[in-house]
């Protein structure tokens, strides 16, 4: 039976085996720690938080193993009912998500008139 991935979408350089953890700064404001870990079922989800990620480093996509309860993140479900996002979060502190896979560079995506096109 295969197991449920998710993927993490950031800017920052982790490796397999590291934790995304509570407690450090939001992907898209620094000096605001946060209480939830964000991950989603979906690679353009992951994609579109790399995107969205603060910072100069290159936009990295994780493929992460929540060790914690998975919650629907209501950050988005509330502006898109039913979880069409497939966006989760997690508040367990100190072993929310391992790193299982690492990929190094997100593709490039062209926007057209608020549509992605690959």
């Amino acid at each position: 039976m295969f197991s449920q991935s998710f993927f993490h979408g950031s800017r920052v350089d982790l490796t397999i085996g590291d934790l995304i953890v509570v407690g450090h700064d939001s992907n898209f404001r620094r000096a605001r720690p946060l209480s939830w870990v964000y991950f989603a079922c979906t690679l353009d989800a992951a994609i579109w938080g790399a995107e969205l990620a603060v910072g100069d480093d290159r936009q990295r996509i994780y493929v992460a193993e929540p060790s914690g309860t998975v919650f629907d993140d209501l950050n988005l479900t509330d502006m898109f009912p039913g979880n069409r996002t497939m966006s989760y979060r997690s508040r367990l502190s100190g072993f929310p998500c391992g790193i299982r896979i690492t990929a190094p560079a997100v593709r490039p995506v062209r926007r057209r008139r608020g549509l992605a096109v690959t």
